[in-house]
């Protein structure tokens, strides 16, 4: 069984979130996907919409996702390819380079996001909205 680990907040779930887990699948048998935590993101100077539960409950419905760990530290990700024997480490190319430090233990394979879809421009663009709705 070819084992495939990646990573990410998955906040506001959307079609580039899809892309991703869908491509990773693709490569192997079984995807496990580190989400971060909400106290990670607090360290990395983010807040989520959902918590992580609600996050974690979402990918967990996602057909392509096997299974959910908790990604609570940047320097985790070593003993976590150890841990579950991942053969593959996937991320999206904003994140190239980032991770090559993990070719001793696994591949790393490195996916394009897709065009123009983020969960920054989503959020941005609720926030927009909602301002507009609030002034009429």
């Amino acid at each position: 069984m070819k084992k495939v680990l990646t990573y990410g907040t998955y906040d506001l779930l959307h079609v580039g979130h899809i892309n991703i887990l869908k491509k990773a699948k693709e490569l192997g048998d079984y995807l496990i996907v580190g989400l971060s935590t909400d106290e990670f993101n607090a360290i990395k100077g983010k807040k989520s919409f959902y918590t992580y539960e609600q996050r974690k409950t979402i990918l967990e419905a996602v057909k392509y996702v096997d299974l959910v760990i908790p990604e609570k530290t940047w320097e985790q990700k070593t003993d976590d390819v150890k841990k579950y024997n991942i053969d593959i480490f996937v991320m999206g190319d904003d994140w190239e380079g980032k991770f090559d430090f993990l070719k001793e233990y696994c591949e790393v394979k490195i996916l394009p996001r897709t065009p123009d879809v983020s969960s920054t421009s989503a959020r941005n663009y609720l926030d927009e909205a909602y301002k507009t709705l609030l002034k009429s």
